[in-house]
């Protein structure tokens, strides 16, 4: 992997080397693209663009006097094309994950797809079944790079685990917050228990709880009727993805702090951030009758 990825610097550490590649192979990748330590999306793309583009790659490098001898070790091309669908794999995962006002049983089920996902693959490489390795089908691999790669994905699964083994603590309870209506009133803690069976019991809140989300059902349950519920519920729901609002709140911070704003101060910055990144509908007919009555007063 590292020597592909060094070459590709190689290739597009100068524009003179990147426009050759392209004008010379007329091909439709037009960019390979760079990748990071940090940044595990673009590895997995360029992991795949490379694969993509590896016959037109070796020609430039052979002519270029930098041959790769790695692209003609089919071990090595074994072990890049599996690289090349994990990786797409955990790009998936990575994806979803830094979705949009997710909350953290969302978050859960997500992991824990995909840890039965390295399951399931780790079980069909076992007996040589490639149906979800499309790129590693294109080599073909040898019973032993299968025996290794199912390791590996055994491997994966179980390091996923280990790091999300705190979550296995609060499955229960982050189950009967999702799911109110369908959980186990025995398996649900003893103090929301009796209110657990008035929740389902009631056909109005179930017809709430279909068509709105979590956060509006829960709060307009009733403090006196549900106290217990709208606790353990507040303590489900700050648990929350914070990638996408940090990554809105940085676009927008870098929009808004542009060379025309020289005089932009930190208070005017911190509103501006509140203001664009909040969901929250502001009253304007409450705030101009308050500002009426301030002009009114002097």
């Amino acid at each position: 992997m590292m020597e592909e990825l060094a070459a590709m610097r190689s290739m597009k550490g100068t524009t003179t080397g990147s426009n050759l590649f392209t004008e010379e192979h007329e091909t439709e990748q037009s960019d390979i693209g760079y990748h990071t330590a940090v940044r595990w999306l673009s590895l997995g793309k360029v992991l795949k663009r490379v694969w993509d583009l590896k016959a037109e790659i070796r020609e430039f490098c052979e002519k270029k006097g930098k041959d790769i001898p790695e692209l003609s070790d089919e071990d090595w091309m074994a072990d890049f094309a599996f690289a090349v669908d994990v990786t797409a794999m955990m790009n998936e995962l990575n994806t979803k994950l830094q979705g949009k006002g997710l909350f953290v049983h969302e978050m859960h089920s997500l992991v824990k797809a995909f840890m039965r996902k390295m399951q399931f693959l780790s079980s069909q490489l076992e007996s040589n079944t490639l149906t979800h390795m499309q790129t590693l089908k294109e080599v073909p691999p040898s019973a032993d790079h299968l025996r290794r790669y199912s390791s590996m994905l055994g491997a994966l699964h179980d390091e996923f685990s280990r790091r999300f083994e705190d979550l296995r603590t609060i499955e229960d309870e982050m189950h009967m917050i999702s799911y109110p209506f369908t959980c186990s009133v025995d398996n649900a803690p003893s103090d929301v228990q009796l209110e657990l069976i008035d929740l389902q019991s009631d056909a109005v809140l179930a017809e709430h709880f279909k068509s709105g989300s979590l956060l509006d059902f829960y709060s307009s349950l009733k403090e006196e009727n549900f106290p217990n519920m709208r606790r353990h519920a507040q303590k489900m729901l700050v648990l929350f993805g914070s990638t996408y609002i940090c990554g809105d709140k940085h676009s927008t911070m870098k929009f808004t702090k542009s060379r025309y704003r020289s005089s932009l101060t930190d208070d005017h910055l911190s509103a501006v951030l509140r203001i664009s990144t909040s969901y929250i509908q502001p009253d304007f007919d409450a705030l101009v009758k308050a500002q009426q009555r301030l002009d009114f007063s002097h």
